[in-house]
């Protein structure tokens, strides 16, 4: 992603000063581990940043729609991310850094103070990416036998799928049994009724 480039001046001199920046980057689009999602309309921000005395913190929120593939039925999935950026850029790197700082994210003013706002972006937009990508909450995905899509068809494989693998009644081989006691009984009712 391309580099949001921001000039430190006279406005954020001062502890406290804050600077409103808000803009469009025409981005068409970002790779997230083996997805590949299309920006259809760039990104949209909305930052302030304030001089914090050690440094500049940017926060604020990024906005874009975004189009990717259905994890499930591999066809187009579209959603809107609205991800809040929270980033802080130092004037200089600290001498220590405590056990307690080791997951503190920062960055550094550079030394034409300068400091780059895309990595922000780049950060809230990830945050915010799903990381199941899907074309509705309940797609049905794609036949594993035939490769229909469930949701558009369904080819009956599904059930013959679900009705292999239901566990077979424990008690069905008992439905047949008869006991030889039943057949001794039964005479015995008889001959019972008979000698009256």
């Amino acid at each position: 992603m391309q580099p949001l480039i921001f000039q430190i001046d006279e406005r954020l001199g001062n502890p406290g000063d804050t600077l409103p920046v808000k803009g469009h980057l025409v981005e068409t689009g970002y790779v997230l581990g083996e997805h590949t999602f299309e920006l259809t309309s760039g990104i949209d921000y909305d930052l302030a940043l304030t001089n914090a005395g050690e440094g500049i913190l940017a926060t604020g929120m990024i906005r874009c729609h975004v189009k990717g593939t259905c994890d499930r039925c591999l066809e187009d999935a579209e959603f809107d991310i609205a991800g809040e950026v929270d980033e802080y850029y130092l004037f200089e790197e600290p001498e220590e850094i405590g056990d307690d700082d080791d997951e503190v994210d920062f960055a550094l003013v550079g030394e034409d103070d300068t400091i780059d706002l895309g990595e922000a972006i780049v950060s809230a937009l990830i945050m915010e990416t799903p990381f199941i990508v899907l074309c509705k909450e309940d797609c049905l995905g794609l036949c594993p036998v035939c490769g229909e899509n469930l949701n558009e068809h369904d080819c009956g494989h599904a059930a013959q799928i679900e009705e292999s693998r239901r566990p077979a009644n424990p008690f069905a081989a008992l439905a047949g049994l008869k006991f030889d006691d039943e057949d001794d009984e039964s005479d015995c009712v008889e001959s019972a009724g008979g000698s009256e």
